[in-house]
């Protein structure tokens, strides 16, 4: 769930410049055919001929604990010249995840360095990164990566963009695909403060391990979609149908479909299609989700071929987040705050009835719907009658 703050003002270091970077039009990658076997055995080469194993929890100590056992590596993707080595799926009360050991490129003088994260999978089926946590007998949340700040007065506002922690489109069908291989989903807790960093209450934003790379590539501005300015927006936060693409940046769909794949859902009732477009101006591209009965948008992403120590890209595309509510969204009483208080993410007037796996989301498709882009998509690609 998006959180919103505020803070005093304060001066801020301009970050160095990383230089313009390449992009590249891919189809999605799969997941390696390597045995479990030889991915450890090459994790264990990796370490014991010089690479640093660089956990942020409290295996940091110790980071050995990480290879013992359970935690070992069974599958693999490779994405950008970025390797992920991935653990069986694990479960806890709140998500499911991978321990995900992520090696990026070798740096100058060919070291490397190892960099274990968890990997999970979002209400709206998006799969995701986390940048840290909160932690402890009142409160637990994943981390949700960078965020965005306005002013108001004296004032500066921010809120958390999920989006920040999304990892590349084209490999989240291989994720699937891991995810597929446990036969057995076990239980698993001590993963997460073996590799995560547990913050704070109070903080929100990732820590500098992630933010920095997004402010270097950010400092180049030949590296900006629509210079840094949103690419979508609504005329009327009331109305779902105001809702304008800049030119250009409209998805193309009758080209611009890169790939199709399908899997099921039991939160949405079916099988689910998935659809990567690419834009009109080929600068971007979208992954639009198609249920039994929701259609949705992920938030859209470069197709930049720098990832970060996280996996994730380094480069966003802003748009109004009310364009990518998913299907099913938070829309419920909270009874355990005292008052209880009421929590939305659909835009007021918006929410249909509460989804029949998860009484704290309510179906989004009386806004998603009403949007001409979702519109759109159902005549063109799903060749539904509007």
């Amino acid at each position: 769930m998006t959180r919103l703050h505020t803070r005093r003002r304060s001066a801020a270091a301009r970050p160095a410049t990383a230089g313009a970077i390449p992009t590249a039009m891919i189809p999605s990658v799969a997941l390696s055919a390597i045995a479990p076997a030889e991915l450890q055995r090459r994790l264990r080469h990796l370490i014991d001929t010089g690479a640093v194993l660089k956990p942020s929890g409290l295996a940091a100590k110790d980071p050995s604990r990480l290879l013992r056992g359970r935690y070992a590596a069974t599958s693999l993707i490779e994405l950008f010249g970025t390797s992920f080595y991935l653990t069986d799926y694990f479960q806890t009360p709140q998500l499911r995840f991978f321990v995900a050991y992520i090696v990026p490129p070798a740096a100058r003088k060919g070291l490397i360095t190892i960099y274990p994260r968890i990997i999970y999978k979002d209400g709206s089926l998006i799969w995701r990164t986390a940048s840290h946590m909160v932690s402890s007998e009142d409160d637990f949340w994943i981390g949700k990566g960078d965020v965005r700040t306005w002013r108001v007065g004296d004032e500066e506002c921010f809120e958390s963009v999920e989006s920040t922690t999304d990892l590349p489109f084209e490999m989240q069908s291989a994720l699937e695909a891991a995810a597929r291989k446990t036969l057995k989903i076990r239980r698993e807790r001590t993963a997460l403060d073996l590799v995560l960093r547990n913050a704070p209450a109070s903080r929100v934003v990732a820590y500098s391990d992630f933010t920095a790379p997004r402010q270097r590539a950010a400092a180049d501005r030949r590296n900006l979609v629509n210079a840094g300015r949103k690419i979508a927006r609504f005329r009327s936060k009331k109305d779902p149908a105001s809702l304008e693409i800049v030119p250009g940046f409209e998805p193309d769909f009758a080209r611009g479909i890169v790939e199709k794949t399908a899997s099921t859902s039991v939160l949405y009732g079916g099988k689910l299609e998935r659809f990567r477009i690419l834009s009109v101006n080929r600068k971007i591209q979208y992954l639009f989700f198609a249920g039994p009965h929701q259609v949705w948008i992920i938030p859209p992403q470069t197709t930049t071929t720098e990832l970060s120590s996280f996996g994730v890209r380094t480069i966003d595309v802003i748009v109004d987040d009310n364009m990518c509510v998913p299907g099913y969204e938070y829309h419920y009483l909270d009874e355990t705050e005292d008052p209880p208080a009421f929590y939305s993410q659909i835009p007021a007037g918006f929410a249909g009835p509460a989804g029949p796996h998860d009484p704290d989301r309510a179906d989004a498709s009386p806004w998603l719907d009403k949007m001409p882009v979702i519109r759109e998509f159902r005549r063109k690609v799903l060749k539904a009658k509007s």
